[in-house]
């Protein structure tokens, strides 16, 4: 029995116990610690239910969940739909429809999205705002709980709905949808508001005489979710981390990921999510830019894409400063050059396996994906002849058929960007394409798993992010540990996942330390990918991105603005202090 209840058992019913109360210039909020007034009412405390990774399903031939998801990929795969922008109450359909095709079967179209311009992304700005007052003066545990209910319709009956539509729209096999598109999403919500609560619950020390306390007010604007393609959780996220701690948002998802946003929207709908809180538009990012970054009430962008694109933003941001209310919160996860360096005492299998996983699952459109690595000289020949096997045992095709590994890349400019630095490689002196190579567009955009092995450490697919199946292997002399680490350390802008392998200890200590600056999530003995939430919270720093760590709390503290409140209970009655005598 917790001491609060031993407490309560104690009370006499008329009894009222002292409360923090969290209060914004717009309403009044009970925190965790809210009010009790008799031992019949409920336990005011508030504690969410414990969030729990959610299981990964098998989907083993035979299963109930493998046959629920082919079934509906299949249906989603024989319907067309007509994909509207959400703005306030409305879903807007325009003249300017695109078409929506999977991208390992670009000419079997599967629906439409309905383009906006300038008008729509004020629209939405206006709409959010509209919203903001009463999202804002909701209740922390209301909000709370149209994300919980979110996680559970995903869990439930909208799992092999969002799994599908990212297999299908996003060319992801079973396996990498399960894992992003519903578990991580689930994580995400589930773990965000257990933060939340943690937030609310942290308060000042008060002295005798005063009471200090500390609230989390939401930011005194919008928030601007610009999102990827290739992370269907990540989208959601990038939406939901700011609007739980109740602020609104303008989203703009990835052209190629609308048809998985639209999946998401209905679950916002069914979870509850009242209109205006999040907006999503699919506009130009040239005409999205020319509205917000220009509105007095932008307070805040939440990114999750190129580091150009990045850039570029944090600079529109910069020569509007003096335009905001107040200087928002730019919180950005990047691009990647995550590197796996084995020390020549760890296991070749071991080191291959790290290589095959984390270079080529997704077909390596992961921004941590393995995309350089560092062997040792005395482990070579075995790891070379595992991961030449591995690449040849793949199987290539439409993520329907579950025996394919690999998919399709998601675009032909994706297609045409990667199979560049391929051509690049087969015409180079000082490089050798020892595993695929090849690729084809002709019915979906295919691209062999490639392994290039180089004997120049800063070749081009060493130092350049690919952002695709491409991993690039330098061989290290054997005893040059120290100096080679120097060399992950220093060769690429970026610093977002890395990994090393190693049985002995002092050699894992020392890359530790020396590599501590080179990624934001680091790896001992193990892939640099697969962050799971609660566990690996995510961000690199450098070029990767502002390392605001999605799926912790960390993430949380950037969409609240803090006030503190001091209240005197008896305040002083004369101006002197006692040195004046």
């Amino acid at each position: 029995m917790s001491i609060f209840n031993i407490l309560l058992n104690k009370l006499n019913s008329k009894v009222v116990i002292n409360f923090y109360k969290l209060q914004t210039n717009h309403h009044k909020q009970f925190s965790i610690f809210a009010i009790l007034k008799t031992k019949k009412m409920s336990n005011g405390f508030y504690n969410v239910p414990k969030a729990v990774n959610e299981p990964v399903k098998g989907y083993a031939p035979g299963s109930p969940e493998r046959k629920e998801l082919l079934a509906e990929y299949k249906r989603m795969y024989n319907t067309t739909i007509d994909v509207p922008m959400y703005i306030g109450d409305k879903q807007v359909f325009t003249n300017d429809k695109r078409n929506l095709t999977p991208p390992h079967e670009h000419k079997h179209v599967i629906g439409t999205s309905n383009y906006g311009g300038e008008k729509e992304v004020r629209d939405a700005i206006d709409a959010a705002m509209d919203a903001r007052e009463k999202w804002a003066n909701m209740s922390w545990e209301h909000r709370a709980s149209i994300f919980l209910k979110a996680a559970d319709l995903l869990a439930g009956p909208y799992r092999a709905k969002l799994n599908a539509a990212t297999m299908l729209a996003q060319s992801k096999n079973v396996m990498q949808a399960e894992i992003d598109a519903a578990c991580e999403l689930i994580d995400f919500f589930k773990f965000n508001v257990q933060y939340m609560s943690q937030l609310y619950k942290e308060q000042p020390e008060s002295q005798p005489g005063m009471w200090n306390r500390l609230e989390h007010r939401p930011l005194e604007g919008f928030v601007f979710a610009l999102t990827p393609f290739n992370f269907t959780s990540i989208c959601a996220n990038l939406c939901a981390a700011p609007a739980m701690l109740g602020n609104v948002v303008v989203w703009k998802p990835a052209e190629t990921q609308i048809y998985s946003a639209q999946v998401i929207m209905e679950i916002f709908q069914a979870a509850g999510l009242p209109d205006g809180v999040i907006n999503m538009v699919t506009v130009s990012g040239r005409e999205i830019s020319k509205v917000v970054f220009k509105d007095k009430d932008f307070a805040g962008l939440h990114f999750t894409g190129s580091t150009d694109v990045f850039r570029t933003l944090w600079k529109g941001i910069g020569n509007n400063i003096e335009k905001y209310k107040s200087y928002p919160r730019i919180v950005g996860e990047t691009g990647g050059k995550d590197f796996i360096i084995a020390h020549k005492s760890a296991v070749a299998a071991e080191v291959a396996t790290a290589i095959s996983r984390g270079a080529f699952e997704y077909q390596g459109q992961k921004c941590s994906a393995a995309s350089r690595a560092y062997i040792p000289s005395n482990l070579w020949g075995d790891v070379k002849t595992q991961i030449v096997a591995d690449c040849k045992s793949f199987k290539m095709g439409s993520p329907d058929d579950t025996s394919n590994f690999i998919n399709a890349v998601i675009s032909e400019k994706a297609f045409d960007s990667i199979s560049s630095y391929i051509d690049y490689a087969k015409t180079a002196n000082d490089a050798e394409i020892i595993a695929g190579g090849n690729y084809d567009k002709s019915v979906g955009y295919f691209i062999e798993p490639t392994i290039i092995v180089t004997t120049n450490p800063t070749f081009k697919t060493m130092v350049e992010e690919v952002f695709g199946p491409v991993m690039t292997i330098y061989v290290y002399d054997a005893e040059k540990w120290k100096e080679t680490l120097e060399l992950v350390d220093n060769t690429s802008e970026y610093a977002l996942t890395g990994a090393i392998l190693s049985v002995d200890r002092y050699a894992a200590e020392y890359a530790t330390k020396a590599l501590e600056n080179a990624a934001g999530n680091f790896y001992i003995n193990d892939k640099p990918t697969g962050a799971v939430v609660g566990q690996q919270p995510f961000g690199g720093a450098r070029g990767s991105g502002t390392n605001d760590k999605a799926g912790s709390i960390l993430n949380l503290l950037r969409w609240v603005s803090p006030r503190t409140i001091k209240e005197t209970f008896v305040p002083a009655t004369d101006y002197k202090y006692p040195f004046l005598g």
